[in-house]
């Protein structure tokens, strides 16, 4: 496009010591389903150019919506000119960007049946089906179905001469029943956190089956007891729950720049700092967490950041120990990295890239062991599936989580089902009490698509993954 070259030749006629563009149009689709009533249909689309200049060791960022030459050359220049005014304000000689070069390249996001060309009528009578089915059962009074999808379209040019034309999209089916019984009422959701994929997956998950499951485990839930003192116990923990457990904990702890301390007004910084790289023992010799943003149907995979760095696959903590960070071109130099990460991502076209967690997950066990034979070989502890509410403070050290499903396990069984627990913990403790990780096979992976950070604020996205895990001498009791 003539706008890519329009920006460049601006940016060096100015004296640019880099600079890049990046025109990019996203689509949003949600459909939000409220027991057999439809609530909301909509579909936002977002179009405009973000335009970055670097000079005198400071960035300058600009974006518009605009499409001529002249307003695109006129971005450029305001950009330059906010350059230069917080190169004013930099410490020392400011920010390095780490050394890249140029490609000429394309990505999209495989995809069979793209759902944006899917009927809405076919998209809602799944959701209907699947809401009909959940509040067929006595005793569940509410039933949700919510479906987001989105598209982005870019193209991205910079002064070194990469040009890129990328298309990422991905959907994220989510369905909840809420039982209701003897004063009490609970809920039970399934969601997968979405996938870089089309309805093609939607399709695999066959919710209408998923749905009986749903609102079982609902009603179970609401009849359930609570644990209420807090103990020492064993916790078993599926994929869907760690994708959160590590989003926190280990995802935000070991971006650069939270590390640096360049974000910490949203929440907080990290206690995973430089000096600890290499020696610090994050968790147990079985604990290995891969940045990964080549991963298949991964939420960060998109061949090139929004740095023009390619995607990679490396360890950031390897055999329990603190191995690296998610960088930027901006944050890698900090700690004297040549290169960086490909960390650097941005929401929409009027954000400015920042660094962002990878798809970050923890390797499966290396010996042959299932989920059974997990709880068979532990005495009294406590299994949870899914996500529920979680808190960590401002240096990712200490946190909190609950879950979605409870059981108790008694000498290798499941004993009873639980509601309202909670465990408490932190890092390092939490990491070096992980003992057994089941193997390959069950490896599940779990996206998060709404990941906030930033001023203003930017909602990111990244997948997890895990294999169900066990972890030893952990606070747990019961909430009221």
């Amino acid at each position: 496009m003539k706008y890519l070259d329009t920006a460049m030749e601006a940016a060096r006629s100015l004296g640019a010591d880099y600079a890049d563009i990046r025109i990019q149009k996203s689509t949003a689709e949600t459909i939000y389903l409220h027991n057999l009533s439809l609530k909301n249909t909509s579909t936002d689309i977002t179009e405009g150019y973000g335009i970055r200049v670097f000079k005198n060791g400071a960035w300058g960022f600009a974006h518009s919506n605009l499409f001529s030459e002249d307003q695109v050359a006129a971005t450029v220049k305001r950009a330059m000119e906010i350059a230069l005014l917080s190169a004013q304000a930099r410490k020392g000689n400011g920010m390095v960007l780490a050394a890249e070069r140029s490609y000429i390249a394309s990505y999209r996001t495989p995809v069979t049946c793209d759902p944006f060309q899917l009927p809405l009528k076919e998209k809602v009578d799944l959701m209907l089906e699947v809401n009909r089915m959940m509040l067929n059962y006595e005793g569940i009074r509410q039933a949700v179905f919510y479906l987001l999808a989105q598209k982005d379209e870019k193209l991205f040019a910079s002064t070194l001469g990469t040009r890129l034309d990328i298309t990422t999209q991905f959907i994220n089916p989510m369905i909840t029943a809420t039982a209701v019984m003897d004063g009490d009422s609970q809920s039970r959701t399934f969601d997968e956190g979405g996938r870089a994929t089309g309805w093609e997956w939607v399709t695999r998950l066959d919710l209408t089956e998923k749905a009986k499951q749903i609102a079982e485990e609902a009603i179970i839930k609401v009849k359930a007891e609570t644990l209420k003192e807090e103990t020492r116990r064993t916790l078993i923990l599926d994929p869907g729950h760690l994708g959160l457990t590590m989003h926190e904990s280990v995802g935000h702890a070991t971006e650069l720049d939270r590390v640096l301390g360049w974000e910490a007004d949203y929440a907080g910084i990290s206690f995973a700092t430089p000096e600890k790289l290499g020696n610090y023992k994050y968790g147990s010799d079985i604990v290995n967490f891969v940045g990964d943003n080549t991963l298949e149907e991964g939420l960060a995979t998109a061949g090139f950041d929004d740095d023009g760095v390619p995607n990679q696959r490396w360890y950031i903590i390897k055999d329990g120990v603190l191995n690296e960070y998610g960088s930027t071109r901006d944050t890698a130099p900090q700690i004297g990295l040549v290169h960086s990460r490909g960390c650097s991502r941005a929401t929409h076209y009027f954000n400015q890239p920042i660094n962002r967690i990878p798809n970050l997950y923890l390797l499966p066990g290396k010996k042959e062991l299932t989920p059974a034979e997990l709880i068979a070989d532990t005495e009294d502890g406590v299994y949870i599936q899914g996500r529920g509410s979680f808190s960590i403070d401002q240096h990712r050290v200490n946190f909190q989580f609950g879950g979605d499903f409870f059981w108790e396990i008694k000498k290798g069984k499941l004993h009873r089902p639980l509601k309202k627990v909670l465990y408490k913990s932190c890092n390092p403790e939490f990491w070096n009490a992980c003992d057994a990780i089941c193997d390959e096979r069950f490896w599940r992976p779990f996206g998060v698509v709404n990941c906030g950070k930033g001023q203003p604020n930017q909602t990111g996205r990244m997948t997890h993954g895990a294999a169900p895990s066990r972890f030893r001498n952990i606070r747990v009791g019961g909430s009221q």
